[in-house]
Parts: C-alpha cells; structure tokens; sequence
C-alpha cells in the first residue's frame, strides 16, 4: 500500500496541532484553582483522549478498519465524532494560536504606547473584562468544531443533481456517478440511495469514473453490485481511479466488475450502436498510480465516431482536445471537498493543485467535465463543495 504524502503531511499537521492545543489546556488546568491531585489526574485524562482520538483517525486513514458496513449508531457515536474533532483541532489549534499572538501583540502595543510611565502606573486588572475576553476567543476557536460538524452531516445527507445540456452528435441521457470512497463514512446504505437516484434520473448511459473504494477491497464487492442495479439503455460502464490502484489488486478490482457485468475500460473503448449512428465510451487508466495510454485507448477508433473519454483525473482533457473527442468526464479532486469561497476566486487544496478543480471547461469544440462526487477523502467532511450526481443531456 502506498500511503500518499498529502495524507502523510496532514496527520503530522493534525498531530502538531493537537500537541499545542494539549499543551493550552494543561496550562489552564494547572493555572487553576483546583488541587494538585485534580490538575493531574485532568491532564492525565485531558491527554489519554485527544491521544486516542488522533490514534483512531489516523488508524482509519491510513489504515483498514475492518468493518465493511458498520451501523449508524457506530457513525454517530463514533466514526463522525473522531474525523469532526480530529479535522476540527488544525483550525482550533490556528485561531487560538491567532488569538494568542494578537493579544501579546497588544500588549506590547500598548507598553510601548505609554512608554516610561508604565514603569510607575499600571491600570487595575478587570477580571470580568477579562472572563468575556476568555470567552469571546473560546467562542470563536470552537468555531472550527461547529463547522466541521455541518460538513460532515451536510457530506452525509445533501447531494445536488447537476444538469448539463451539451453537443456531442448523439441525443443520450448521461448520468455520472464518481469519487464513491465506499468505506466507514460511505455505507452500502448511502450507496443505494445513490443508485435509486440515478434509477430516477432514467439513463440512457451510466458512467463511473473511478475511485470507488476508501482504503480497503473489502468494501468494493457491495458498492458494484449497489450501481450494477441501474439499468440503462446502453449499460453501465467504469474506469479506475488512483484509489484502486493504492489500495486494491486490479486483477481482483477486474473481476469483481466482471462478476457484476459492468465493462472497466482500462485504456480501452466500447463502440455501441444507436438509431443516430454509433458512438464510443472510452476509458484511460489512472494518469498517476496506473499505466495510461491514450493511444491504445482509442487505438482502431474510427475518428468520426462521436467519443466520450472517462477519465479519473482530469488532466488528461488538453490531449483528449488535441484528439477531437468531444465530452470528457472526470472526478479526482472533489470540487475542493473543502472550499473557500471569495470574490473572483475559489480557494481550497484541489483549486491550488489542478487548472480543472470541478465544473465545466472547454477547449475549442472539446468539453470536460469535472464532478466533486459523492465521497470523501482524508475527512468525512464537505464545505462548499456538495456531493453530486450528474445528468448529462447530449445533442
């Protein structure tokens, strides 16, 4: 198993953030009142659990937690309540430490403002000034928790339905699923629920372009046999993601979908015929973790057959131009899963690491189309950045 660096560097962000968060309230603890024998036996406690909630999060992370489909009551009581605290503490840890820092600047500020005479005057200390100081900066570095928790209830129960007109020489009923993540924080559960929308959405076509488990094989089996329950006109077809390539076997991976009759284009294509003339569904292998090959993939293609390119990531889109493929579809950075919304600009991971982060894109006649998907990655938590399924009308 390769763990990415990504996933690396933020268990060691998060394990700094929580050692300076331990360290604040060992300091309030033991500026207390209360007796020694208390102060110790709470920093003890204070410690053995963010101890154990950072050792669970990073267990599932980077690790298998050996439990295909666990209950709801696990969920809430406790899956959610580790990703929200452990996600949580790296924006905490930062405004409290924010919040510090300004306060001794003040304080500076306001000595060398007065300059000698504060060597011979002090102002009394306000102590009720002092406690709604407290807790105004305790209100807002819980900020972070109250969000967390919103995006992690908002990943599990909200979707969109995206609905996107576009030219591509054949009228279809395309509908992408993608990002799926099937683990601990996407249950057969939700998976169904995902298949019964797109059984509404009546496809012609159904697409899934990758990345389909978490971090373990043992959750595949369930989410393809979930989307194997849509029937389309022209059937289901898939492509791997780097998840697959991580953390599974592909020959495995390939026969799971054999199993379940969905074909996985691995740098392959599938012509199929229709009352317009025919058109093409191609699939690239993963363009970082796999063997991509764009020229096997379309190797024998007649070039006036209209083709839609499945892709996992969406980089692939300035040489699928180059080749007049018409509409390519991809998944990969989840819209930011994380996002920042400002006047002009959209921040978040996957809007600083790729020119194509979600949404709609064109070069020429050519399109693509980047959906955020409907799981989660490194955190169970969404911000800005909705799951979503999405419906394409071709003409």
């Amino acid at each position: 198993m390769r763990v990415p660096v990504f996933r690396l560097i933020a268990v060691a962000l998060t394990l700094l953030a929580q050692g300076y968060l331990f360290a604040r309230i060992r300091q309030a603890i033991r500026s207390s009142r209360r007796s020694d024998r208390f102060k110790s036996r709470a920093i003890w406690l204070v410690g053995a659990i963010i101890s154990l909630l950072f050792a669970l999060n990073g267990y599932i992370l980077l690790r298998y937690f050996p439990w295909v489909d666990p209950p709801i009551a696990a969920q809430v009581g406790l899956f959610y309540p580790v990703a929200v605290w452990n996600f949580g503490s790296l924006f905490f840890a930062l405004l409290v430490f924010l919040a510090e820092l300004a306060g001794r600047l003040g304080r500076m500020a306001v000595r060398l403002a007065r300059g000698p005479v504060t060597q011979h005057a002090s102002d009394p200390v306000n102590p009720g000034r002092r406690r709604f100081l407290q807790a105004g900066v305790g209100g807002l570095a819980a900020a972070p928790m109250v969000l967390s928790g919103y995006g992690a209830a908002s990943a599990a129960t909200s979707y969109d339905v995206q609905e996107l007109s576009l030219p591509f020489g054949r009228s279809l009923r395309v509908v992408q699923l993608t990002d799926i993540h099937a683990g601990i924080y996407m249950t057969r559960e939700e998976m169904r629920r995902y298949a019964d929308q797109v059984i509404a959405l009546q496809p012609d076509l159904f697409v899934l372009t990758g990345e389909f488990i978490s971090n373990s094989m043992s959750s595949l089996p369930g989410c393809v046999e979930e989307m194997a329950r849509v029937r389309a006109r022209y059937g289901i077809f898939a492509t791997l993601g780097n998840h697959e390539h991580m953390f599974g076997r592909i020959s495995k991976v390939q026969a799971i979908f054999r199993q379940h009759r969905i074909p996985l284009l691995n740098n392959a294509h599938q012509v199929l015929r229709t009352e317009q003339g025919p058109f093409a569904v191609a699939g690239i292998d993963d363009l970082r973790t796999g063997r991509p090959d764009l020229e096997a993939t379309l190797r024998g293609l007649d070039p006036a057959i209209p083709t839609l390119l499945l892709s996992h990531p969406p980089e692939i889109f300035p040489r699928a131009a180059e080749r007049g493929i018409p509409l390519t579809l991809a998944g990969h950075w989840h819209g930011g899963q994380i996002k920042l919304s400002l006047p002009g600009v959209e921040l978040s991971v996957a809007h600083l690491r790729s020119p194509y982060p979600e949404g709609l894109y064109q070069i020429n006649t050519s399109h693509l189309y980047v959906s955020r998907g409907i799981g989660t990655t490194f955190t169970p938590v969404r911000l800005n950045a909705p799951p979503e399924a999405t419906l394409f009308r071709l003409t």
